[in-house]
Order: C-alpha cells, then structure tokens, then sequence
C-alpha cells in the first residue's frame, strides 16, 4: 500500500475495535431484543395470529330483499386477521347443527384484514332472489327456501346469525356469492 504507515494501519484498525466495542456495548445496554428490533425497519411488526371463531361475534343486516352484510367483531384476547371468504350455510329450525351448506362463489379479491379487541371486518352475501309477493317463486322453477338464521363459517367455526329485526332468509337455489372480508368502519 503506497503512502500508508504501519501506524496509520494500527490507527485504524484501532478505530474499527473502538466503533464495535461502542456499538456492541450500546446493544447490550439496551437490553435483550434491541438487536432484532434495530435490524427491522420502523414500522414494521409481525403480523397477528388469524382469528378463531371463538373470538369472534357476528350479526347480520339486510341490505336489500337478497344481499346481506355480515359484521364480525374480535372480541378477545388479543389482535388476530381474517383473510378470504366465509363459508355458509342455512340453519335448518335455527339450529347452526342442522344445517344446510350453500355453494360460495367468491367476489373480488381476499386481503389479510387486522382487527385489534373490538375492532370489526364484513362481507356481503348475495342470494338469488325469491320472486313476487307472500308466497313467492324462483325464476328457475324451484321451490324457494326458507329459514330463520344463517350459519357463516370463520376463523375455523360457525357463528350463527338471524335478520335484524325477525323474519326468515328466503332464496333460490343452492348458491350465496361472497365478498371477501373488509375492515369496518
């Protein structure tokens, strides 16, 4: 190396042993973790475990005669995230064991959705329409079916919902489209 003394490469050699003495003591001081959390950028974190339906609450609202918003709330213990698309199916004499599973044709595209405690994601149901008044008919020709509650499959679970304010579900066919969840609010 032209022009470099042996005491300029003691110097610096010197200088890299003091920097990372520094530093390390520094990290130390700091405490346990401190390394992780300076090689992660700001802002990041892990994300949160998927929900259980266990801690979820639902409840139902009928937007319009076949469309129904589903609203699931994380009622515990900690943060989770939903992503995809529910499973459902009609509760036969309202009970979420006797029932009958509906064939999901998924809407848009699935995103993960974080929910702290309390906080609410949705998706919404789309049914083939019962046609006509009291005693309606399907386009198709098919009977329409009737019952008191839905079953919405979640986070590994069924969580059972009625229509707000009373009344039955009644549809055509075998079929609910689905919106993936979305964060409420």
């Amino acid at each position: 190396m032209k022009g470099t003394t042996h005491a300029g490469v003691a110097r610096t050699t010197t200088l890299w042993l003091a920097t990372g003495a520094v530093a390390c003591g520094l990290l130390l001081a700091a405490g346990p973790g401190a390394g992780a959390a300076a090689q992660q950028p700001a802002g990041l974190r892990a994300p949160a475990p998927p929900c259980t339906s266990t801690q979820l609450g639902a409840d139902a609202q009928q937007i319009r005669g076949s469309q129904v918003r589903v609203t699931v709330t994380n009622e515990g213990p900690g943060a989770c995230s939903l992503k995809g698309f529910p499973t459902v199916a009609l509760a036969g004499q309202g009970s979420p064991d006797r029932n009958k599973p509906l064939n999901v044709v998924p809407q848009g595209q699935a995103r993960a959705v974080e929910l702290p405690v309390g906080g609410r994601a949705w998706t919404q149901l789309t049914f083939t329409p019962v046609l006509g008044e009291a005693d309606g008919y399907c386009a198709s020709g098919a009977e329409p079916t009737v019952a008191p509650s839905l079953v919405v499959g979640v986070g590994g679970g069924g969580l059972q919902v009625s229509p707000d304010g009373g009344g039955e579900y009644a549809l055509c066919g075998t079929t609910a489209r689905a919106t993936a969840f979305r964060a409420a609010g």
